[in-house]
């Protein structure tokens, strides 16, 4: 595949969600800010404010300097947080000549019905509106340019077992006949302008994604296996829908303090698999940035091989490849700097946070690759 400028296939996952006044997001899971954070690492720049234009101007710069030339932005729907703060983010993204594209979530039962309205007010309100001045195209080997929407937590199963053995109704669940329904109303909408609209699903079972009327599966963050991505580019090939995997650190995501005595909720553990960790450790935590700079490296090279291979996407010319994450703090997958550890407070330091020496080493390992394919 030859592309006119390489950066915009390489596209970070975007939350604008956080906010210090009052404090949102930080504040999660029983969190007291701003020195004890719903994160397990401090950012560089503290429990900050999306809206603020200096912090979005540092994020732009360290998406620019990256190779990236895309973000991904979390949209929670009209009115929301996440809208609200949308004309702002692409008015310093369009100055750092970032693009934007949508990442809508989560879609219900009581939501799926106004997908098409939703990607429609999208369109005109951050595309047409703003005369398309960072609006995300995604360019196919053949030179054509088309939109891309991907959705989170697509398509769920209807029911699953929880750990006192009872069969319970997932809520989120749609079923794949309604997502074929709202989709294909869509596609018939925007057939004469977007006829060649791509939408993705957070999702590793190509045969429902087919079903549901997206074009191709976009697995989220590191919970999908990298070893299972074979198979599923594999099952994809074969329905002919594209793959859009995505370059990750690995997880380290914040434990909840509060928990409910029957609940079945278990702390995610660390990813990439390996022994505990005492945190306390100054190695411990460059033994944790070791394998996270390991899980780059080797998310980035098995992307790019199923997503590049022509008897794995014959015909398909789309490649697009997911960052995961930006600045999701929560799941600890971002690549936004963290603090150093010498420079934590005493009043952060006395909630164990894992900052490594190097703050910046997850950024600085991806700049260094991408500067080698872009």
């Amino acid at each position: 595949m030859r592309f006119r400028d390489p950066r915009r296939h390489f596209v970070f996952e975007y939350y604008p969600w956080y906010a210090n006044d009052p404090f949102f997001h930080w504040q999660q899971w029983d969190r007291n800010p701003p020195a004890d954070l719903a994160a397990n690492t401090v950012p560089r720049l503290g429990a900050y404010d999306s809206r603020s234009t200096a912090v979005l101007e540092q994020h732009a710069r360290w998406i620019a300097e990256s190779g990236a030339g895309a973000i991904d932005m979390s949209w929670w729907g009209r009115e929301s947080f996440t809208d609200r703060a949308v004309h702002r983010v692409m008015d310093v993204m369009a100055a750092h000549d970032i693009h934007v594209m949508f990442h809508l979530e989560p879609y219900g039962l009581d939501r799926v019905e106004r997908f098409p309205a939703d990607v429609l007010y999208l369109l005109e309100e951050f595309g047409e509106r703003r005369r398309w001045d960072c609006w995300y195209f995604n360019e196919r080997d053949a030179g054509r340019q088309t939109p891309v929407f991907k959705t989170f937590n697509t398509l769920l199963p209807e029911r699953i077992r929880d750990c006192h053995g009872n069969l319970r109704n997932v809520p989120e669940y749609v079923p794949d006949a309604q997502w074929r329904r709202a989709t294909d109303r869509l596609r018939a909408t925007l057939a004469r302008e977007f006829p060649d609209l791509v939408l993705l699903a957070d999702s590793v079972d190509a045969q429902r994604v087919r079903n549901a009327g997206f074009d191709g599966v976009a697995p989220y963050g590191p919970l999908a296996d990298r070893s299972t991505w074979l198979g599923t580019a594999l099952a994809a090939s074969r329905l002919g829908l594209a793959c859009a995997f995505n370059v990750n650190p690995g997880l380290d995501e914040i434990e909840r303090r509060t928990v409910p005595p029957d609940s079945c909720y278990t702390p995610r553990p660390f990813l990439p698999p390996t022994r505990p960790f005492d945190w306390s450790e100054p190695l411990e935590r460059e033994r944790a940035a070791g394998l996270a700079e390991r899980q780059i490296d080797a998310t980035l090279q098995w992307a790019l091989l199923l997503q590049t291979d022509p008897w794995l996407a014959p015909g398909l010319d789309f490649f697009l490849l997911f960052i995961c994450s930006f600045n999701e703090w929560h799941e600890g997958h971002q690549f936004e700097p963290m603090k150093d550890a010498g420079e934590l407070t005493a009043a952060e330091r006395a909630h164990a946070y894992h900052n490594p020496r190097d703050g910046a080493y997850r950024l600085r390992r991806l700049t260094d690759a991408l500067g080698r394919l872009v």
